[in-house]
């Protein structure tokens, strides 16, 4: 062989070994990934996860590199895969990347199906000029549901009549004042729409309601009226606080403590009823979310008062025996932030064998807490009775009992499907379906 021509292939077939190896070795331990999460049980995704198309892809690894988060997708056998299906949160960026169509962005599973409003491209639902953004429609995202607001407005815009009324009807009633509501009700401002935004509970929707100090993972995002506004790794109390202060200096009128009751056709749009008011509107935003009324346990004692369904202030359980219900992120953090404050012994219970649906940052606080001490997680676990002192628990099937002053149920919500169906609005559960 030519010496020059050695000269040259040996660097480009030591290039060609080193990239095979590290791409072997991404492999493997994305493999080891995919089959300690099958054997604990956390194959389920939460909400809105990519479905790939194995005989479409060709195994590039964009959509790994695209993923926001660490260590959700992976290449297994030369092909995308799902590596951490309980850590993907739909950001979506996976099916942008993907070069040939091979990711779908779907909900719910074989398994496990997750029931959603059926909703066009333009976010209409099969009722004309009622449509739904955010949570409900399963975008829990922060910055996806305000997205998803902005973007339905403008389709509320090209609705017939809207804008160009006589005053006679309101262009617009916005139900709910979350990231999506919010974000609409700015738009309507922006738009010159006549609106209405009625909210049952305060600013921020489900946000207001997550524990104190809880981060906020979003990203930049457009507000109309506001333009582009960056945050990273920001607080619950401090998301609040910026909404509040574009509430008060954009002059939005949202009318709190008002729940909508019902909404019937009428002539030109709808009535939409609430507890205080009725409105006359040719379209309808509903920005609602996805909890409606609070999953609860149906045992003996859970009228008692000291009995709630979501955590507002750790502090409050100073020095008390607590039991958090639950196993998904919101009793999770629930747990882990009440097992942090002083003299408080916190049980953890859990009708599964895993926690499949919370986010891994999560699970480590638990794990952390647990091997502190500081929390007793009791896992295939069903709570059978509440007394004014005491918890009586099926723990695998033997029945435990704990002392205890607080109760704190956070085994998520019912979806208002009545409300939905008697307003004549779609809903399918999604079993793995774009």
């Amino acid at each position: 062989m030519d010496p020059r021509l050695l000269f040259y292939l040996t660097p480009l077939a030591v290039i060609v070994v080193w990239t095979l190896a590290q791409r072997y070795l991404r492999q493997a331990r994305a493999l080891a990934t995919l089959e300690e999460n099958r054997k604990a049980g956390l194959v389920e995704p939460a909400s809105l996860h990519p479905l790939i198309d194995p005989l479409k892809c060709m195994g590039c690894g964009s959509c790994v590199s695209a993923c926001p988060e660490h260590n959700v997708l992976g290449l297994v056998g030369g092909k995308a895969d799902l590596i951490n299906p309980t850590h993907c949160i739909g950001h979506g960026a996976c099916r942008t990347a993907c070069p040939l169509d091979a990711i779908t962005l779907v909900f719910g599973t074989e398994t496990r199906g997750v029931d959603i409003p059926l909703v066009k491209e333009n976010f209409e639902t099969n009722m004309p000029g009622i449509f739904i953004a955010g949570e409900l429609g399963g975008m829990g995202l922060i910055r996806n549901a305000i997205e998803q607001g902005r973007q339905a407005l403008e389709n509320i815009c090209k609705v017939d009549g809207v804008g160009k009324g006589d005053g006679s009807m309101l262009d617009l009633v916005v139900v709910g004042a979350g990231p999506a509501g919010f974000a609409a009700s700015l738009g309507a401002i922006e738009r010159k729409l006549r609106y209405v935004t009625v909210e049952q509970d305060s600013l921020g929707g489900t946000v207001a309601h997550f524990p104190r100090g809880k981060l906020v993972m979003t990203a930049p995002v457009r507000l109309p009226l506001v333009g582009k506004v960056r945050f990273s790794e920001t607080s619950k109390e401090e998301l609040l606080a910026f909404w509040q202060d574009v509430e008060r200096k954009t002059g939005v009128s949202i009318r709190y403590g008002e729940r909508v009751e019902e909404i019937t056709p009428a002539a030109g749009g709808y009535t939409v009823r609430t507890t205080r008011d009725s409105y006359q509107t040719r379209t309808v935003l509903l920005a609602i979310g996805r909890r409606g009324t609070p999953r609860k346990l149906g045992v003996p004692g859970e009228e008692l008062p000291k009995v709630v369904y979501r955590l507002i202030d750790p502090e409050q359980y100073r020095d008390q025996k607590v039991l958090v219900v639950g196993g998904g992120d919101s009793a999770l953090e629930a747990a882990t932030s009440i097992a942090e404050q002083p003299g408080t012994r916190v049980v953890l219970s859990y009708r599964s064998e895993a926690f499949s649906r919370a986010k891994e940052k999560n699970r480590r606080k638990v794990e952390q807490a647990t091997a502190e001490g500081r929390l007793e997680v009791l896992f295939k676990s069903n709570v059978k009775e509440i007394s004014e002192t005491r918890v009586k628990i099926d723990w695998d099937g033997k029945l435990v009992e704990y002392d205890n002053d607080a109760v704190i149920v956070s085994a998520g919500g019912i979806l208002p499907t009545p409300f939905l169906k008697k307003t004549g609005i779609e809903v399918e559960t999604k079993h793995g379906t774009a």
